[in-house]
């Protein structure tokens, strides 16, 4: 210990609560690997489908082992992920629990962060080692399971607000789509914006643009799966360079502050941008000041943000926006690449919605 550390008074109450957290982090931190192997195991939806279970029958029914499965079940228990009654020494899942962690469509779903989580700190050693020397990682450079976690994380969120509530929150673009518009959706992965928007305007042609060429076949095949493939193309492209078609909307879900370019990619929408359309710009919810970032929100986005979103711009040698920009930051980016208007269309706890019009 330093000597100036030696030197500061500690108070003990403060010191066991600091303490206290730290072991709950601890706890949070193994649990959340422990959630993942339920997810991609099965386990939950095992629960889900019985009822209530002891460790020996989740194991017969997902033809797993036991003594893992007991382990894991004390784990769950003890995070509140599952429920145990000591009188009948069975565990069960509440519906809440099982809407959360196992029905994807739902726009409560939380499975998908734990992929996304999984595949993120996969790349610390990395990420440490940028830390020191400077650097980053491409999207394209991590575990697979982040590019299917972002899609099981995001796509109840899009589910729930896109047609909902944040195309009617632009300027008459909700009735340019019904009528039969055209669509473009910069950095769509696996097209689960796209075909969201896709099924509910079937008068409207999309396209979506991604630089990962895996993510792009996905998308086609989720296009094909899901009866729109006809309606809808999707290009690997970067997002500078997006084919014209002159747009009445370009999206930009989650995207533009990992980006290495932009400025370049808000100037390639302006150019596509029918002169009356809208660019719709959805980014994680983040405050204006450093401080307001500190809440759970805040702290889940900066962690994300760090392990990926930076590292991914700073790979390109680019500005490294970051999940935690600032509107301010958004704004100037938007205004730089030539549009005119800018404004917060609408929100939701862990999204600001923005427009942006020529």
């Amino acid at each position: 210990m330093s000597t100036a550390a030696q030197d500061r008074p500690i108070n003990e109450d403060k010191m066991n609560a600091f303490l206290g957290k730290v072991v709950g982090d601890f706890g949070a931190s193994l649990s959340s690997a422990l959630v993942y192997i339920g997810q991609k195991l099965g386990l939950y939806q095992a629960m889900a489908d019985a009822g209530s279970v002891t460790p020996a029958e989740l194991a017969k029914l997902t033809n797993t082992n036991e003594r893992y499965v007991r382990e894991w079940l004390i784990n769950q228990a003890a995070g509140g992920y599952v429920q145990y009654d000591p009188e009948i020494k069975r565990y069960s899942l509440t519906p809440e629990q099982a809407v959360a962690l196992t029905e994807e469509n739902s726009p409560f779903y939380v499975g998908g962060g734990f992929f996304v989580i999984k595949a993120m700190t996969s790349a610390v050693p990395r990420i440490e080692n940028y830390f020191r020397n400077g650097g980053g990682m491409l999207w394209g450079e991590h575990d697979p399971d982040l590019f299917i976690g972002t899609e099981k994380f995001f796509r109840p969120g899009y589910s729930a607000y896109l047609v909902a509530s944040w195309i009617p929150a632009l300027t008459g673009i909700e009735e340019k789509l019904k009528a039969g518009g055209k669509v473009a959706d910069i950095g769509c992965g696996h097209g689960a914006s796209t075909i969201i928007m896709a099924r509910a305007y079937p008068n409207s042609r999309f396209w979506g643009f991604d630089n990962h060429d895996a993510s792009i076949q996905h998308a086609r095949e989720a296009a094909k799966a899901a009866g729109v493939s006809d309606r809808v193309t999707f290009e690997a492209s970067l997002a500078q360079e997006a084919s014209d078609h002159n747009y009445d909307l370009v999206c930009f879900f989650d995207c533009l502050h990992d980006m290495g370019d932009p400025v370049g990619a808000c100037k390639r929408a302006h150019e596509v941008l029918a002169p009356d359309g809208s660019a719709l710009i959805v980014e994680p919810m983040a405050g204006n000041a450093v401080e307001e970032n500190f809440n759970p929100i805040g702290r889940t986005f900066a962690g994300a943000s760090t392990l990926c979103c930076t590292a991914n711009s700073m790979a390109l040698n680019g500005p490294a926006l970051g999940a935690v920009a600032p509107e301010s930051a958004i704004r100037e980016v938007v205004l730089a690449g030539g549009f005119k208007e800018f404004r917060r269309a609408t929100e939701t706890p862990f999204n600001r919605i923005f427009e942006a019009r020529k």
